[in-house]
């Protein structure tokens, strides 16, 4: 589910890739997220009584021009507090957005290094709009070997790429396996894998360990683990651990 936000986003810069941004949005009870606005924001948001302070999610950037970002939401049940917000949203519900003022900014993690000739993007639906990002920035020389698993061949999009890309849309669960099976270049490969994070740290492993790749060209992301609601990720990050392994 695509939603467009617009309003007061004249500073708002994306560095396109996966750029990701805070997102805050309103409890049932209210219609405005309660949001600190000052330097220390993060602590004083953290201070709120939860059922009072903004609910707070990262997102990446679908699409923007100028005064509108574009989110992709994915919906799926039981949906927590993000997922039942943007299920019945409407044209005027405000929401408060945290996100880069220049392009060059630390909210993105696909860096292909010098040397690149073929990059590798792989991931479920969560990780759509990153992937969808990435090939939009990628230069026309470059070779994109692009493996994405939906639940419905309804999710399937067009994915603008100046690159050399080879797109397959995959069935839920076979991301892995096909990974595993394909044929991929010995050198100048670089790699960025997003999703449920069990199936990401095996698809890591097999890339280091088995196809021997540095770990330094491999680019891996854990959006959601199977079991864990959003607010228990939430919790573990407040706590220190981290929320894709649950571990300090």
């Amino acid at each position: 589910m695509r939603i467009t936000y617009g309003g007061d986003l004249d500073t708002f810069v994306t560095g396109g890739r996966d750029q990701r941004f805070k997102l805050f949005l309103p409890h049932p009870h209210q219609e405005t997220p309660v949001v600190p606005r000052s330097e220390d924001w993060f602590a004083e948001w953290r201070a709120l009584d939860p059922a009072e302070r903004g609910v707070m999610r990262s997102y990446t950037v679908r699409e923007a021009r100028p005064g509108e970002v574009d989110v992709d939401f994915v919906l799926h049940g039981p949906a927590g507090p993000a997922g039942t917000w943007a299920a019945e949203a409407k044209v005027g519900d405000r929401v408060v957005i945290l996100g880069p003022t220049a392009e060059e900014n630390g909210g993105f993690d696909f860096h292909p290094p010098e040397g690149t000739r073929t990059v590798l993007l792989a991931g479920d639906e969560t990780a759509l709009p990153a992937i969808a990002g990435n090939l939009a920035w990628l230069p026309s020389q470059m070779r994109a070997l692009v493996w994405i698993e939906v639940p419905h061949t309804g999710d399937h999009q067009n994915l603008p790429t100046r690159a050399d890309a080879d797109i397959t849309w995959l069935p839920s669960g076979s991301l892995l396996d096909t990974v595993r099976a394909a044929d991929l270049p010995d050198s100048g490969l670089y790699a960025w894998i997003a999703g449920e994070a069990s199936t990401i740290r095996a698809l890591r492993r097999h890339l280091v360990n088995e196809r021997g790749m540095d770990r330094r060209s491999v680019t891996f992301t854990g959006y959601w683990r199977r079991g864990a609601a959003e607010e228990d990720l939430l919790a573990e990050v407040m706590e220190g651990k981290d929320p894709h392994t649950g571990e300090d």
